[in-house]
């Protein structure tokens, strides 16, 4: 909205296009400016959305914050709706923290939330948090905290480490998801679960598809044409860049609106953008139940 407020309906109204093109939602994600949103609106959104119809089982929110009482607050809020789980970012204002550091803070989460429904999520994202989640932290939480540590969105982009969190955990269920649909094919190829990405937001349906069909003759190919997109995307500041390509779907100028200090792409930034998905034969469709018919 022009006052910097959530837009209710069109909030509602992407969840339920998502859905239809059978991308799961992470809401309060990096690309959903979470960082930018307080509590309270965090907390009204959830309910907004169940209230809506959309399931509790197919929302994962981003709980984490640096603030322990917050993110106590919000997670206890996303079991409550029966959200299948939360997607907790590690705090990242302090740099260099150590792994018991990180530990306290998580067992303070499990702890005082006390829900045998909470299901975390753990967001391991070091080139924006600068705060790392390593291996040996992620088994001691698993240890101290059976069935409640159970899987994690891997954004550090460094290949060997998602194959080794793989490895390591994917044969006792925990899920590894890539930060990426470049690394969907990759990730699914070596036995993990797929990918919690931006661009799911723009381009939902050719990376179900491909989550989907990833054993065909043609996954290479699926790859290759999602990696294309991505790259349009990444030529822009990513969120204004999915922001402005929703305005231009649905005809909203409301879209193109971000929470200060991100700043509106213009409109040479706009038509080139547009240009650029032109090229690709990229076209999102609009919002509405009725997209996946």
């Amino acid at each position: 909205m022009s006052d910097l407020s959530t837009d209710d309906q069109r909030f509602v109204e992407h969840c339920q296009w998502l859905l239809d093109n059978h991308v799961g939602l992470a809401i309060f994600g990096t690309n959903s400016e979470a960082n930018s949103l307080p509590l309270a609106e965090k907390q009204r959104l959830i309910k907004l959305l169940v209230a809506s119809g959309i399931q509790g089982t197919d929302l994962m929110p981003g709980t984490g914050s640096c603030n322990l009482e917050d993110t106590v607050s919000l997670t206890r809020t996303a079991v409550e709706a029966g959200c299948s789980g939360v997607l907790m970012l590690p705090p990242f204002y302090y740099k260099g923290v150590s792994d018991e550091g990180l530990f306290n803070y998580f067992s303070q989460i499990a702890e005082r939330v006390n829900d045998s429904r909470l299901r975390i999520y753990l967001y391991h994202i070091p080139p924006v948090a600068q705060v790392p989640l390593s291996i040996e932290l992620i088994e001691r939480l698993r240890q101290r905290y059976p069935g409640v540590f159970v899987g994690i969105k891997d954004s550090g982009g460094d290949r060997a480490f998602t194959q080794s969190l793989i490895e390591r955990f994917s044969s006792e269920g925990f899920e590894v998801y890539a930060g990426s649909e470049r690394f969907l094919l990759d990730t699914l190829r070596a036995g993990g679960a797929g990918c919690i990405s931006a661009t799911a937001n723009v381009n939902p349906k050719a990376i179900s598809e491909l989550g989907a069909t990833w054993q065909n003759s043609d996954a290479d190919d699926q790859q290759q044409a999602l990696n294309r997109i991505r790259s349009a995307f990444e030529g822009f500041p990513m969120i204004p860049a999915m922001k402005a390509a929703k305005a231009q779907a649905t005809g909203h100028d409301g879209w193109c609106l971000v929470r200060p200090p991100l700043v509106n792409l213009n409109d040479a930034a706009r038509n080139d953008l547009q240009k650029a998905l032109a090229e690709e034969g990229f076209a999102m469709g609009t919002t509405g139940r009725s997209v996946s018919e």
